[in-house]
């Protein structure tokens, strides 16, 4: 920071410094270079061509300046890229990781405690709960609660730091990892699309799926009647990031694409926030019915989105707060009461 602030301060100081000089040796020649043409002895080509070097020579100093300038970020730009490279993943692969779960489907947290590399205290602590095959349990709770820390663990981004998460039956750090995310399907809080067509996106999914199966994919996320007004449908270009279709539609396919994979567990990282509450009803309502047999473990902000869910699980600082249904936290959990009545209304 402090290198960066001192080689900041010497460009904005030296830049001007050079095209002064530059610009002041060129009024010179001209001037001088101009009496010794009315003389007579000198030419006007002779003077073009001393302006000419002139020219060459200092941008040269100045090109030599800005690379010394440079040398010192590069420098510390290589070092930084060095320990990229150097640093050791802290997710070991198991040497024999079980690759067939006993129980394909089932999510559950025992006891879990996440502490981030030199933080102080935990993130998570003391979180246990568990969603059956074909469930469909919520997280909850407010901003900064813990809540995408807490899916995150799920197909192990992060390692806990006490207790353990089970997918399939088995602890997360004894699954084979590849076995482990075949049988996930994650959509981020900021889904990202890439460039290329709406089918390549969706095959990211899975590469052998047919186009039926895309279209079916669109139709339970919602998406099959935007994606039809494209001028080449399934073949229509998407640029990077999805920068040409909204936040909505970029969420749809995201969606879309998880369901491609055609995983044991999906798992929605607060995936329905820029959908209108109708959208947002009728994509809940497709998953539930087209996907009976698949675990849901969805992240929500808004409570409309998880009041039918079988299990919703409230966070707070961390912790939690409350599990239960809809109507059982509106009696025991104080929390999700607030949350409640601050988005439906007192009469929710």
């Amino acid at each position: 920071m402090v290198v960066g602030r001192k080689i900041g301060s010497l460009f904005v100081l030296l830049f001007p410094m050079f095209m002064l000089i530059l610009n002041v040796t060129v009024v010179a020649v001209i001037w001088f270079g101009g009496i010794e043409v009315n003389a007579g002895t000198v030419e006007v080509g002779t003077l073009f061509a001393f302006m000419q070097y002139i020219g060459q020579i200092m941008m040269g100093v100045i090109m030599s300046s800005f690379m010394a300038m440079m040398i010192p970020r590069a420098a510390v730009s290589a070092e930084r890229v060095g320990e990229v490279l150097d640093a050791q993943s802290t997710m070991t692969r198991p040497d024999n990781g079980v690759t067939a779960f006993p129980t394909p489907g089932a999510v559950a947290f025992d006891g879990v405690e996440f502490t981030y590399p030199g933080a102080e205290s935990p993130v998570l602590s003391g979180i246990s709960f568990a969603a059956q095959p074909g469930e469909t349990v919520a997280i909850v709770g407010s901003t900064g609660a813990g809540k995408t820390t807490l899916v995150s663990l799920i197909p192990r981004l992060f390692d806990v730091t006490g207790g353990g998460v089970f997918v399939g039956g088995t602890d997360v750090r004894e699954a084979d990892v590849e076995s482990l995310w075949d049988s996930i399907g994650l959509v981020p809080q900021r889904p990202f699309l890439f460039t290329g067509t709406v089918a390549s996106n969706l095959r990211y999914g899975r590469e052998d799926a047919t186009d039926e199966e895309l279209w079916h994919a669109l139709e339970i996320a919602q998406g099959r009647d935007f994606v039809e007004e494209m001028p080449d449908g399934l073949d229509s270009r998407i640029a990077q990031g999805g920068t040409n279709v909204s936040g909505g539609q970029r969420q749809r396919l995201a969606i879309a694409r998880a369901i491609v994979h055609q995983p044991q567990i999906l798992v929605f990282d607060d995936s329905f926030s820029a959908l209108d509450l109708t959208t947002d009803a009728r994509l809940r309502q497709a998953l539930w019915r087209e996907l009976p047999h698949v675990t849901k473990i969805v992240v929500a902000q808004r409570v409309s989105t998880v009041t039918d869910a079988d299990r919703i699980v409230v966070l707070e600082g961390g912790t939690m707060v409350g599990v239960g249904t809809h109507e059982e936290l509106l009696e025991t959990s104080e929390t999700y009461r607030e949350i409640v009545e601050s988005q439906l209304g007192v009469d929710a």
